[in-house]
């Protein structure tokens, strides 16, 4: 009898645990691999990380690396270094990283010069931005994959222009929807939206080129005191947001806006729930529009580009930039009933980890 081939699936980061989730449980089941999780702690705040492995029945990871905050350089130089010792002591037949985080791209790095496959899950993603992180992560990761696993046609053309082989281009769909449909019935249960009546807009917001520079974050406040005027609007607050909010002038401005309720960051159940029945959602988040586009919730995307236009070509979802009057203009015609009508798109069916796996267990 052949020995279970050892794959390490590496996640560090919040989006990473859903997309992780359903192939760590398809790979468990099959028999044919000893599947190996590897957390980085890119992510180590418990609503960020920790509550993910409570809420999905996940077991504790393998390994924890524990490397924390710091800058792009220093962060992705800690992953490097305690996950080279990973490797060395596991010697995995296969290395699985999802999306386009620090923990992707320096484990792809490490794994590669040590000479091990690499399994990219959600290859292929481009906003054709440079100055976003995560493309330049998700340009890097891709060159080096052997296995490059998209989620969409788009995604593949993008690897052909760039002069990635067809044959190791998979077209799977999305793992992040098997784990939505996994548990939208426990999402659909919770009560937790409740808390904040039957109507409400839900708001995320990250990004550098969004909460960094003041100008622009005040810009989108601007437009968010347009909005609360006409409906709650329900914020998690990010902690890199928060940083950001200390400043005097915009959390003046914050503080004005009555009808704008922060939380904390909240676990996946909770917030899943806040939108599944959300009025719209406001996001700059790349995992929301596919997910808003799944469970037909308008998606008003405040990002200048996406890596994911299928949400817009075939999902609910409208790119909106950082323009104050764009963004209010938009909301209130969703408000008022005009929404943008969507569908599912192809492979976006709750088997992508399956076929995954179907492709490991015939080419590994």
């Amino acid at each position: 009898m052949k020995a279970a081939k050892k794959i390490i699936l590496v996640a560090g980061a919040r989006p990473n645990f859903m997309k992780v989730y359903p192939v760590y449980k398809a790979l468990a089941k099959n028999g044919k691999f000893k599947p190996v999780l590897v957390h980085t702690g890119q992510h180590y705040d418990s609503n960020m990380s920790g509550n993910f492995f409570k809420d999905f029945g996940l077991p504790a990871p393998d390994i924890y690396l524990g490397v924390g905050s710091a800058s792009h350089a220093v962060q992705t130089a800690r992953i490097m270094m305690e996950f080279e010792k990973v490797c060395l002591d596991e010697k995995p037949d296969i290395v699985v990283v999802v999306g386009d985080v620090n923990s992707t791209l320096a484990c792809s790095l490490t794994a590669s010069k040590l000479l091990i496959p690499i399994a990219h899950i959600e290859s292929g993603l481009r906003s054709f931005d440079r100055e976003m992180p995560e493309e330049i992560n998700r340009l890097i990761t891709d060159a080096i994959s052997d296995y490059l696993f998209v989620t969409c046609m788009d995604g593949k053309r993008n690897l052909l222009n760039e002069g990635i082989p067809g044959k190791k281009i998979f077209f799977v769909g999305n793992t992040m929807i098997d784990t939505l449909k996994t548990f939208k019935p426990r999402i659909g249960n919770s009560g937790y939206w409740k808390k904040y009546g039957k109507e409400y807009a839900l708001l995320t917001l990250h990004r550098p080129s969004n909460v960094d520079g003041r100008k622009t974050f005040i810009g989108i406040l601007k437009a968010l005191d347009v909005i609360q005027k006409r409906i709650k609007i329900v914020f998690p607050v990010h902690p890199r947001t928060m940083n950001s909010m200390s400043n005097p002038e915009i959390k003046k401005k914050i503080k004005k806006m009555d009808n704008l309720i922060l939380t904390g960051p909240l676990g996946y159940m909770d917030f899943m729930s806040l939108v599944m029945n959300a009025k719209l959602v406001l996001t700059d988040s790349g995992g929301i529009q596919e997910e808003t586009t799944v469970l037909g919730v308008p998606c008003l995307t405040l990002r200048r580009n996406t890596e994911r236009p299928v949400t817009i070509t075939e999902g609910t979802n409208i790119l909106v930039g950082d323009d104050p009057d764009r963004i209010a203009r938009e909301a209130v015609r969703i408000m008022e009933g005009r929404k943008k009508k969507g569908r599912i798109p192809r492979y976006w069916d709750g088997k992508t980890a399956d076929r995954i796996v179907k492709v490991l267990e015939e080419r590994l």
